[in-house]
């Protein structure tokens, strides 16, 4: 990025584009920061201390305090860190708009709402406008994009880094057996009878209709079951005709340890490998055929098994400090000034900050110049 000296004007420029108020109603937005042409203000700053507090307390109630007492030095460098990572995004062409739209979704999804309207009012329920919600998913995105395409790519992850951390590791590597799990559950649907009066409660089904309706259960669960030997995806089939909670998720639930399960429901899919489906099984809740996506041995993985995870927590470990040089690197490839009682801790010793001149200043200067290139 090419430096220019900044005029006197442009410092106080801001100012200006604020609304002209009366004195006695004048809310004027303290800057505290610039970065480039950008500006970050102390509502802003006060914003993302008050968010880290709240984070601080939801990971570690009991050492709130002193987690917060120790990160909140760094809100105006993260604060400054989006802005140079937004600003080299710009440069890059990246938009984030594409991207904007599916991550939208996968919230609506991940949030089980029905439409994006609804996901509005969950971000505006939240004390947020939904269009400062939207920039706010979209400055992750661009920063995200930014890492991965100018840090994260360019880290290297060694063969021989990843069996070291591997033969250092091990005995911490060590895990319970456990399976992961997908079900479709089929429950049984008895007639609804209305109540005798307003005040009564309704009356409960007979046994003849509840036979009736475990059996109807029994024979869909069969059919679907049929379906999956025949070829048919588990997931598709669980979000068509599962009643459970997690038919959205094609049917996803959560892993389980040895132990953690009914004995009759351990035994049946601790027996399956990965892919394999019980048999239809009666529950209380009607009849559930379950589907093992994962079946993790007891033990110490292998290297091969491990290698991914390795990987991983390698990627993370060479990402901070090369995040922190990049950030560095355009820290002082721009123009930074903070107000003063405001620290930056990312600051880098090479970068500059804008230089201010006046008018006059800059005309003596642009004259001289000219004298010295004998236009006069």
């Amino acid at each position: 990025m090419k430096k220019t000296r900044l005029p006197l004007l442009l410092a106080v420029g801001y100012a200006l584009l604020l609304p002209s108020l009366s004195p006695a109603d004048t809310v004027v937005e303290e800057i505290i920061a610039r970065v480039n042409n950008e500006i970050i203000t102390r509502s802003e700053y006060v914003r993302s201390r008050d968010q880290l507090k709240q984070e601080v307390q939801q990971q570690d109630a009991a050492g709130a305090d002193r987690a917060f007492a120790e990160r909140q030095r760094d809100v105006l460098r993260d604060l400054i860190d989006q802005q140079l990572l937004l600003q080299k995004g710009k440069d890059l062409g990246i938009t984030g708009d594409t991207e904007l739209i599916k991550r939208l979704d996968e919230m609506r999804k991940q949030m089980n709402l029905e439409t994006m309207e609804e996901l509005e009012k969950a971000a505006e329920a939240q004390g947020a406008s939904y269009e400062e919600f939207k920039q706010n998913t979209r400055n992750q995105i661009i920063t995200q994009r930014v890492i991965g395409q100018e840090v994260g790519s360019k880290l290297a992850m060694n063969k021989e880094d990843v069996k070291r951390f591997y033969e250092l590791h091990r005995a911490e590597m060590e895990q319970p057996e456990q399976v992961r799990l997908s079900e479709i559950l089929i429950a049984p649907k008895t007639p609804a009878k209305p109540a005798a009066s307003a005040d009564a409660k309704p009356e409960p089904p007979s046994e003849a209709e509840t036979e009736a309706a475990l059996a109807t259960a029994q024979a869909k669960a069969r059919d679907v079951l049929e379906q999956i030997h025949k070829g048919a995806k588990f997931s598709d089939l669980a979000k068509k005709y599962s009643d459970g909670p997690s038919a959205k998720e094609g049917g996803d639930l959560q892993s389980f340890k040895r132990g953690t399960l009914s004995k009759e429901l351990e035994d049946k899919v601790f027996a399956l490998k990965a892919g394999e489906v019980t048999d239809v099984i009666r529950t209380k809740q009607g009849y559930v055929i379950l589907q093992v996506t994962e079946h993790q041995a007891a033990g110490i993985p292998t290297l091969k098994e491990a290698e991914p995870r390795i990987q991983d927590v390698l990627y993370m470990q060479k990402l901070q400090p090369a995040l922190r040089a990049f950030l560095s690197t355009l820290r002082e490839e721009a123009f930074i000034d903070v107000k003063a009682g405001y620290i930056d801790s990312g600051a880098s010793a090479k970068q500059t900050k804008p230089v201010e001149t006046t008018a006059k200043e800059t005309n003596a200067k642009k004259l001289k110049k000219k004298k010295k290139l004998g236009v006069f």
